[in-house]
């Protein structure tokens, strides 16, 4: 998964296609404990691009699009907000995947 560091870059991957932005941090756990998973998660949906994002590194966009616990996934089609799996409780590959098929 490409990890995005500039807010241009973000945005620009928000407008583009079927985007998965996974947001994280460094001192998650939980994000620590799935970012194993993801490659496996990723071929699942080789249509969609998936990139990480520090939400440390932008709290600013973080707010705006109410990412409170992590990791969170928000889906975007062409720039519109598909869905989203946000929670403060930890995400298994599983639940991860069937929020994907669903969206």
């Amino acid at each position: 998964m490409k990890e995005l560091t500039q807010e241009h870059e973000i945005r620009s991957a928000m407008e583009e296609g079927e985007t998965v932005l996974m947001f994280s941090a460094g001192w998650c756990p939980d994000c620590t404990v799935i970012e194993p998973e993801l490659p496996e998660v990723e071929a699942h949906f080789s249509r969609m691009n998936f990139y990480k994002i520090d939400r440390d590194l932008h709290p600013d966009l973080a707010s705006e699009l109410d990412i409170m616990g992590i990791p969170s996934f928000v889906v975007f089609r062409d720039g519109t907000e598909a869905g989203r799996f946000v929670s403060r409780d930890r995400k298994t590959k599983e639940e991860i995947i069937r929020f994907l098929q669903e969206v």
